[in-house]
């Protein structure tokens, strides 16, 4: 265990060895159940609440109202957050240039203690409150809130701030009677974050390394995880973040976009979205790049299809319970999320019989009953588009749905976790980003495992991850080489979701994004701006190299 930051007014400093935040089980009669399921309940029966954005020092509200309400309960209203236009991302934008002199200067040790204050009151007084948000806003279940909003959380505020003294350390050799030393500048402007529902933890990430480098941010949640949103502003304040330097403005998109994109101290986009938008955002900053002052950072993790892949010699059981959790914890709605399974034609019989088992067991409902592994997917809008899928596959002459299928929405927007098999292997959802609990399945006869490598390879636009299941090391090797550019995570007899932060640094490639590299020290480096200082100690006095004396 390395030391503790030395108190002192002068000194060498350490960030705390990082550890990762160990995973409370919330099994019956433990004190966190019961300290969760009062702190659902007392949010879920409060007052409805009002969310303000957070731009400088002002909270922030308008006349423009909208409600917040679980996706898994749909006529319950939370609360209602304040609807903005172009004129408040003009004031956050000029709020966090203002900050920007102050925070910049600041020492990365007090910007690092801010982040680590944090991190320990997510893991402690805010824990039951965080996570609870986030089974109401997002239908995440006790366990799958715990993993995201408390612990991944965590983790992303601790190693965060020990990646970037790892940072701070990488310095250039230096010689005889010179010193060369390099400067980790934030980059020149403000930085603007745009976030997905999904994950309380990159909600908070994106805003927060950025800042913890030096940076100031502009930060658009998304609208359907604003509920939670309130919660990280809390915590962010309470830490003790300046004002100004993380802005929270919730607005349309593209109009956010007109103004940032816009603007000539615009220097860095994080997001984490779609890839349709991710690349229109992408479009718009390079048609505009001649406006900016400094070539803005472009950071994006998009979209995945991700795959199992069987071969005869896996064990059936765990490729059933590789599906089971790698496609259908929280309602698919992973990046991550395994869609597509590609299953060696000897093994599917016993894979399929335990597959059955597995979604019989399986209870669906609201989180507050913890004993539900699924709940409900995010918002109207989505189960349309996923119901969509599994209407069209059921009347498909090319696929069928075989395990669950079936959809409901007059309560909470619920869909039954849901297998199709295909006999076409560029069937469209074995091609397109579905989002929610649909797995499909190709089966392929066992003398074809090279030529479904190549399909795996080439079905779809995107390479984020994807998982190899066998028993046979030559052809665990050969799946890894072959699939070498289809996913940035790679996983081998295990599922293909479940990333741990400073073990498993996140990202892909391809549609999938940039492979920055979430939970490790890559992202960071592109949250700074190195300046090289060289100094020499006795200075030249003539211009006269030795080459230039005459011969004698």
């Amino acid at each position: 265990m390395r030391a503790n930051i030395l108190i002192m007014a002068h000194g060498t400093f350490q960030v705390p060895y990082p550890v990762n935040e160990p995973v409370l089980s919330y099994a019956p009669g433990s004190s966190e159940r019961e300290e969760l399921n009062a702190m659902y309940n007392k949010m879920y029966n409060q007052d409805p609440i009002d969310v303000p954005m957070y731009i400088g020092s002002e909270e922030v509200r308008t006349s423009d109202k909208r409600p917040m309400t679980p996706p898994h309960d749909h006529a319950k209203v939370l609360g209602h957050f304040n609807y903005g236009d172009a004129s408040h991302v003009e004031v956050a934008i000029d709020s966090a240039l203002e900050a920007r002199t102050k925070w910049a200067a600041y020492s990365y040790v007090e910007r690092a203690s801010i982040f680590l204050k944090a991190a320990d009151l997510v893991a402690g007084k805010y824990r039951a409150k965080i996570n609870a948000s986030t089974m109401l806003a997002q239908s995440k279940n006790c366990f799958q809130a715990e993993i995201d909003a408390a612990c991944e959380l965590t983790d992303f505020l601790r190693f965060n701030a020990y990646f970037g003294q790892q940072i701070m350390e990488m310095q250039p050799e230096s010689a005889d009677g010179i010193w060369n030393r390099t400067e980790y500048r934030s980059l020149e402007g403000f930085v603007f974050a745009v976030t997905p529902f999904n994950f309380t933890a990159i909600a908070a990430n994106l805003p927060a390394c950025m800042a913890l480098m030096g940076n100031v941010v502009v930060w658009k949640p998304a609208d359907s995880q604003m509920y939670s949103a309130q919660v990280l502003m809390e915590i962010f304040k309470e830490a003790g973040v300046p004002n100004g330097v993380i802005n929270m403005v919730t607005v349309d998109g593209p109009v956010a976009g007109d103004v940032v994109f816009n603007h000539p101290d615009f220097s860095g986009l994080h997001f984490t979205g779609s890839t349709a938008v991710f690349r229109h955002l992408w479009k718009t900053i390079g048609e505009n790049i001649a406006k900016y002052k400094t070539y803005p950072r472009i950071v994006g993790e998009t979209g995945g299809k991700d795959f199992i892949v069987a071969h005869k010699s896996a064990n059936p059981k765990h490729v059933s319970t590789a599906i089971t959790r790698g496609a259908f914890e929280f309602q698919g709605q992973k990046c991550s999320a395994a869609s597509r399974g590609y299953i060696s034609e000897s093994i599917w019989d016993d894979v399929k019989k335990f597959l059955e088992d597995d979604l019989s067991s399986i209870s669906m409902g609201s989180p507050e009953n913890f004993e539900n592994f699924v709940t409900s997917v995010i918002d109207e809008k989505s189960f349309d588009k996923i119901s969509t899928y599994i209407k069209n596959a059921k009347s498909s002459k090319d696929a069928e749905v075989i395990m669950g299928g079936n959809c409901d929405k007059k309560k909470g927007y619920f869909i039954e976790p849901t297998v199709i098999l295909t006999k076409d292997p560029n069937y469209v959802t074995m091609r397109e980003e579905i989002f929610g609990p649909v797995m499909t399945i190709y089966v392929f006869p066992d003398s074809e495992f090279t030529k479904t490598l190549e399909l795996v390879d080439k079905t779809s636009e995107y390479a984020l991850t994807g998982a190899i299941l066998a028993n046979d090391r030559y052809v665990i090797e050969k799946a890894t080489k072959r699939l070498k550019n289809s996913a940035g995570n790679f996983y081998i007899n295990d599922k293909p979701t479940g990333a741990v932060v400073g073990k498993q640094p996140f990202g892909g490639a391809r549609g999938s994004g940039t492979n920055d590299k979430a939970g490790s020290m890559l992202n960071l480096l592109r949250w700074v701006s190195p300046r090289l200082i060289k100094e020499t100690f006795v200075t030249p006095t003539d211009f006269r190299y030795p080459f230039l004396e005459k011969e004698k």
